[in-house]
């Protein structure tokens, strides 16, 4: 370690370790990623003035959400190399500079394909915040605090999503669509000068090999797949939907079979060699499943069937993610007392019981049902997300976690992709099978509803099969003297990388 890097608060033993010492890295890192999670939810309530601002269809304004995930997807591979290579603060900041830059061009962008591609420069930016903040945060706090310090990075990530429709709602409404772009800058801003201040310094390290081949095959691979389920949404049959799977595929699976071949591989696939790992990632991506497309599907049921606006759906969607926060800080202190396996099944018993509530939804159904299942659902989600993807970087060998964690947040942002899209496209279906069974004197209404109710009901037997799987989720099998002596392991003062 160079004389000039500051002391890592892991380093003090469990009996030492206090959150006040952490606390303002720790408010650099969640700044910054507060930051590129609202943008990823103000965008879709800003849609319909986009359309109207640039006199254009809403297939094109679309580029603007899809473009930026694509980006996303596609430099999250990056993330774990680029770390090794500079050091994850230095990345850290290019990366909070790039969307912040990226933003302000979208603020003044004069055309929809500039739009686009000032979108797709945040993308490029934001794709690797999360993937470093979260391996940065991790090797913050010695092991047996963990859980709590993941806990408390969790209820931004879940106030984010909430605040974003309400607060887009009321720019676009009330001063103008640039400023969901334009209100980055400051927060960008503070971003870079809390992570230049108390950001613990990493070292640059000479990288040996450059994975070229899975360098370029990821990108590929996930942007691909991405765009082929983006289209999904719309028809799977497509000529572009088909195109961007099957390309995908060939991609991803050579991209697989050169990782497993690489001596310093983009993504270290090997840790799927730990049963421990595999059980708990499949068990996040099925909890993804049926979480993220059931929370497209309610904002979609207010708005198109019962008739709120954008604003209103917002604030009606506010109560899950607060119980969301509350539930995320309480798992976080069970999780070092009792694991992640009683936490989720716990929180997925509850989101299965609520979907399989709003799975019998009708046009009498109140809106308090509504909100009560949300509710439920949020407390599912604080009690059983964030001690999942915790006990996933537990499951994986210490040295292994900076190319762990992009692995995971690459796979996770394709899974949710899949979520959206497929619950999308099968409620599109189910609407249009209930429509032509009814008749022509049917109420059009009862048929989208019970389309509505079949795609519940499907992320309900999704997230049961979640509630099964969690019985066989064991505590990962660590060695307590690596954590602490470090062994083969890097210095805990690297935030990511060597």
């Amino acid at each position: 370690m160079s004389a000039t890097t500051q002391k890592n608060p892991a380093s003090a033993g469990g009996d030492d370790f206090s959150l006040k010492a952490i606390l303002p890295p720790l408010m650099a890192i969640i700044v910054g990623m507060i930051m590129v999670i609202l943008d990823s939810t103000v965008v879709n309530n800003a849609i319909p003035k986009l359309v109207e601002y640039f006199d254009t269809d809403l297939k094109t304004i679309q580029w603007t959400v899809t473009g930026y995930t694509l980006a996303l997807s596609a430099v999250i591979p990056l993330a774990g190399w680029l770390t090794d290579k500079f050091g994850s603060k230095q990345i850290f900041m290019i990366t909070i500079a790039l969307f912040t830059i990226g933003s302000v061009l979208c603020g003044i962008a004069q055309t929809p394909e500039q739009l686009i591609l000032y979108r797709i420069i945040q993308g490029l930016g934001g794709g690797m915040v999360a993937p470093i903040g979260m391996a940065m945060v991790f090797k913050l706090a010695p092991p047996e605090r963990r859980g709590s310090i993941m806990g408390v990075l969790g209820i931004p990530m879940l106030m984010a999503p909430a605040f974003g429709p309400v607060l887009s709602g009321w720019l676009v409404d009330s001063v103008s669509w640039h400023w969901i772009f334009i209100i980055n800058l400051p927060i960008g801003i503070i971003a870079l000068i809390l992570g230049y201040k108390y950001l613990p310094k990493s070292d640059r390290h000479s990288a040996p090999h450059l994975d070229v081949i899975g360098m370029c095959l990821a990108p590929i691979a996930f942007s691909m797949l991405a765009y082929g389920v983006s289209e999904g949404g719309t028809s799977w049959s497509s000529t572009s939907t088909l195109t961007g799977l099957i390309v995908g595929g060939v991609a991803l699976i050579l991209f697989i079979i050169v990782e497993l071949r690489q001596k310093q591989p983009l993504l270290e696939l090997k840790v799927f060699k730990s049963s421990d790992f595999t059980r708990s990632i499949i068990l996040v991506w099925i909890v993804q499943l049926a979480l993220f497309g059931a929370m497209l599907i309610v904002p979609l049921y207010l708005q198109g069937v019962m008739h709120y606006s954008a604003l209103e759906t917002g604030w009606i969607l506010m109560p899950q993610a607060l119980c969301a926060g509350i539930g995320m800080p309480i798992s976080g202190r069970l999780f070092d007392k009792i694991g992640a396996r009683p936490l989720a099944f716990a929180g997925l018993t509850a989101v299965s019981v609520a979907l399989f509530i709003l799975s019998g939804i009708s046009v009498d159904t109140s809106l308090w049902v509504i909100i009560l299942c949300i509710c439920i659902m949020g407390l599912g989600m604080g009690f059983s997300m964030m001690p999942l993807n915790t006990h996933v970087l537990n499951s994986a060998p210490r040295r292994l976690v900076s190319r762990v964690t992009p692995l995971t947040t690459a796979a996770q942002q394709v899974v949710v992709s899949f979520a959206v899209a497929g619950l999308t496209g099968y409620l599109t279906s189910q609407i249009t099978s209930h429509a032509a069974s009814a008749g022509a004197n049917a109420n059009p209404l009862d048929a989208v509803v019970a389309g509505y109710g079949d795609t519940f009901f499907l992320s309900a037997c999704i997230a049961t099969a979640g509630v099964a799987l969690t019985l066989i989720l064991r505590k990962p099998r660590q060695l307590k003297e690596e954590d602490i002596t470090g062994g083969e392991n890097p210095d805990p003062a690297m935030m990511v990388g060597h």
